[in-house]
């Protein structure tokens, strides 16, 4: 289910020489990176300072770099381009989707401004937001490095461990940026990872790739472009109208962060692993698996809660999108299951999250959530399915997408949303959690 987080792949032991160190105190292997530090300063300062644990300025240098190079800008052979034309028939769609919209939820309109981006201006735009997820995991791992490093190899450092700090920026900057270099490039909307990605209020489409996405789908541009539109518009509802849904999702990934441990067995192979004068080397280093993470049960709980919302998020919006447009759009079905099979086949959403938190979306789950959101609207209205995103505690759990019919029917014995005990359902959820391991 899991991949090694944001900064490492998978290890491969078998691949260590024979003739490599084996000082089991690291000492050894230290003052050989100390060499090679010494010869990276140059590179260090030309790449630009950073005082974080991820060299962001590198990271949009390299991801702007790449986007130009392959021709990525944002124009487009047919005119849908993110010029006036593209903005009018973005803002035209968005309008238009937000009319839709009003009828099938309780929650309004959450955009105060509509823009078409090109993928440069989706990375300038939104890597605020990245910062705020990539620096609690390379943080943890970065202070993970001084921790484990022995006193000695501390004391012979002296001043090059800041230096250290600076080449770990640059590898997880590196990293950063070729990630979002091709995520750019296929996003279709702001929230298409399921995170609030955009400045507040900020509702944005990327008419490049959409175009890129409708070639072969035997269906008109203005539809896609309108579906698009009602997907990113539902997201921008629920985050701006459900205050504590953004701060959870960071949070949940916060809380894998700090749960991070990092076996240091394989350091004494890292300075052997990077050319000084080939920085990408770097990368290939930090990617080769020679600091692989340890999960731990803490980690696995928060990433299956994050799972947990992330697939209530899209289910959701799933179904909303799915009643607003009903049959407006001839092509609206076959759109619907298109985006599953692309989030099924590893999308954008599964390979950002596969590389940041070590995390694969399931698509059963987000199936599974849409059909709990169906049945409870179906049974009680959208304003109770609707009003149960107004705490955290009355949300479906990952027990309930398993058990929707028993969530529905709980719900229709409770008069109005007042009277759900949040406590009781938590109780509930943590029984059920206990008690998996003794079924098994």
């Amino acid at each position: 289910m899991s991949k090694p987080p944001f900064g490492f792949g998978p290890s491969d032991p078998d691949k260590r020489g024979e003739n490599e160190p084996s000082d089991p105190s690291g000492a050894d292997a230290f003052n050989q990176l100390g060499q090679m530090f010494s010869q990276l300063g140059q590179m260090l300062s030309q790449a630009g300072s950073s005082s974080g644990p991820v060299n962001y300025e590198l990271a949009k240098q390299i991801a702007l770099d790449k986007l130009g190079s392959v021709g990525n800008t944002g124009e487009s052979r047919l005119g849908f381009s993110a010029g006036d034309d593209s903005n009018k028939a973005v803002r035209d769609a968005a309008h238009l989707a937000e009319l839709w919209l009003d009828a099938a939820t309780i929650l309004p309109a959450g955009a105060t401004s509509t823009a078409a981006w090109s993928p440069r201006v989706w990375v300038e735009k939104t890597l605020p937001t990245w910062q705020r997820l990539c620096d609690p995991v390379a943080q943890q791992i970065s202070g993970a490095w001084l921790k484990a490093m022995p006193e000695e190899a501390k004391q012979a450092a002296g001043p090059l461990l800041s230096m250290m700090g600076q080449m770990g920026g640059m590898a997880f900057g590196s990293q950063l940026g070729s990630a979002l270099a091709q995520l750019a490039g296929e996003v279709l909307t702001s929230t298409e990872v399921g995170l609030p990605l955009a400045p507040a209020g900020t509702s944005a489409l990327l008419p490049a790739n959409i175009e890129k996405f409708t070639e072969g789908l035997e269906l008109p541009s203005s539809e896609v472009l309108v579906f698009l539109a009602a997907r990113e518009a539902a997201h921008q509802r629920l985050f701006a109208h459900v205050p504590w849904l953004p701060q959870r999702l960071l949070a949940t990934v916060e809380e894998f962060a700090h749960g991070i441990t990092v076996d240091t067995s394989a350091l004494e192979q890292l300075a052997g692993k990077i050319d000084p004068a080939n920085p990408e080397s770097i990368e290939e280093a930090m990617s080769s698996g020679l600091l692989e993470p340890q999960t731990t049960p803490e980690q696995q709980s928060a990433l299956n809660r994050l799972e947990t919302l992330l697939a209530l998020v899209e289910g959701w919006v799933d179904v909303v999108v799915a009643e607003a447009i009903g049959d407006r759009l001839p092509g609206a079905g076959a759109l619907r299951e298109t985006l599953r099979r692309r989030r099924a086949t590893g999308g954008p959403a599964e390979q950002t999250f596969a590389t940041l938190v070590g995390l694969e979306l399931r698509p059963r789950r987000m199936r599974a959530a849409s059909a709990l959101w169906k049945l409870v609207g179906d049974q009680h209205g959208l304003e109770k399915r609707d009003g149960l995103w107004s705490h955290p505690d009355l949300m479906p759990t990952a027990a309930d997408l398993d058990e929707p019919l028993d969530f529905a029917a709980a719900l229709g014995e409770q008069k109005s949303l007042d009277d759900l005990d949040p406590i009781a359902e938590l109780e509930k959820a943590e029984r059920a959690e206990r008690e998996k391991p003794d079924e098994a």
